[in-house]
């Protein structure tokens, strides 16, 4: 992915908390209100998205905009897990794995204020069962948190289903490894869509 050039569109960060429009999760609150804010394209998308879901649901946003130093300290952080669970492996083997699940900080999409973390919840902002909690680790989950994680409840798969095709339509792309995980304009959605650049690169909060 770091080969993937990016042709900077300048969108501004906007709070996703300002119109009272989503559902916020204070699951990931920061000092400054960082994790609130998304890109304005990536907003518009979410506002379609919602708007096509099924009544009674609306979506959740967890995390957007995170700060390099943050993504830097939870891909060490999970590297350091899996070295402690791992002695053997090499460096090379501790990055590729913890890739699976952290972006690497030079592509984060987090850190272009281009991808968001989010859920389902009901109309009283009550999060619906999707199969294993938000942020939880392949190892954690049993691998539930890939997006089509096999041993799901029927429930559990329909809901990942309606969170998928609303997100899906109007131009979100998925990492498969985080069912909860979705992003637009970033080098990881120009890579999977074919488009010729990402739309947005790191950006800076306040």
């Amino acid at each position: 992915m770091t080969s993937v050039p990016v042709c900077e569109q300048g969108d501004v960060l906007h709070d996703v908390r300002s119109s009272g429009e989503f559902a916020v999760s204070d699951l990931k609150v920061d000092e400054t209100g960082a994790f609130a804010h998304l890109r304005t394209g990536v907003v518009d998308r979410l506002r379609q998205a919602q708007h096509a879901l099924p009544d009674g649901m609306r979506l959740l946003i967890v995390e957007g905009y995170r700060p390099l130093s943050l993504q830097r300290h939870y891909f060490e952080e999970y590297g350091d897990e899996l070295r402690a669970a791992n002695p053997e492996w090499t460096a090379e083997q501790i990055h590729v794995a913890a890739s699976r699940y952290v972006s690497p900080p030079e592509v984060a999409p987090h850190c272009a204020g281009a991808a968001v973390d989010l859920t389902l919840c009901g109309p009283d902002g009550t999060q619906l069962d999707m199969g294993c909690r938000i942020n939880a680790s392949p190892e954690e989950s049993d691998g539930r948190c890939y997006t089509d994680a096999p041993g799901l409840t029927a429930a559990a798969r329909h809901l990942r289903t309606v969170l998928s095709e609303a997100l899906s339509g109007v131009g979100l792309v998925n990492y498969p490894t985080e069912w909860w995980h979705w992003s637009y304009g970033d080098r990881y959605w120009a890579m999977t869509t074919g488009a010729p650049a990402a739309l947005y690169g790191p950006c800076s909060h306040g």
